[in-house]
């Protein structure tokens, strides 16, 4: 019996819509285990911060801190930074009324399955920019950026950040911070009033 008119050439169509299918099944399949076994990563940028933080007293009533950023490039690509900002607030001393507000605020957000930063007094923001090829870290070598502040000596306690954006990626706003609680405490100095460097080193 003869097959009907168009019959051989629906067979065809059918047949290569077949083929296309597990054509296409084989390539998300690729890409899905490529990504499941991190065979991509390692053309992704990734950066390690530390802290070094060091405070002395300058002249009777304040404070110098310098921040040092130890930027460790653990990627295997060149990365480069157009854009970062130093962040110091105040947590000692404060009363009382103010760790209560702050707290409650917080624990609301958590309950809410939120998640945010304790919103203490802001000593500083540094904002920093460069130009273009300026600071740039190359694959398993390490860039230092310090930034100074100037705090009165009433100040015991201070939270910093350092956040550095991912130049890649300008439109989004994203990259890699660290955070260091930094105690301006009696028995570093024995006063801020004394001659002399109190040094710490955190991550």
């Amino acid at each position: 019996m003869e097959s009907p008119p168009g019959a051989a050439r629906v067979k065809d169509v059918l047949w290569g819509m077949q083929v296309g299918v597990t054509v296409l099944a084989v390539v998300l399949g690729a890409i899905f285990a490529a990504y499941k076994w991190q065979v991509f990563r390692e053309s992704e940028p990734h950066l390690t911060i530390t802290h070094e933080v060091s405070h002395r007293p300058v002249g009777a009533s304040y404070v110098h801190i310098a921040v040092t950023a130890v930027l460790h490039n653990s990627s295997k690509v060149k990365m480069e930074f157009r854009e970062a900002f130093f962040l110091m607030q105040k947590i000692s001393p404060v009363s009382d009324e103010e760790i209560e507000a702050l707290y409650a605020e917080y624990a609301q957000a958590f309950e809410q399955g939120e998640y945010k930063n304790m919103q203490w007094d802001t000593l500083d923001k540094i904002p920093i920019t460069w130009d273009e090829d300026v600071v740039i870290v190359e694959p398993g070598e390490m860039h230092q950026e310090t930034c100074e502040f100037i705090v009165p000596k009433d100040v015991k306690s201070a939270i910093i950040y350092s956040y550095f954006y991912n130049s890649r990626v300008p439109q989004v706003p994203q990259g890699w911070g660290a955070t260091t609680v930094h105690d301006i405490a009696a028995r570093d100095c024995g006063s801020v009033d004394v001659e002399g460097d109190c040094n710490a080193s955190q991550e």
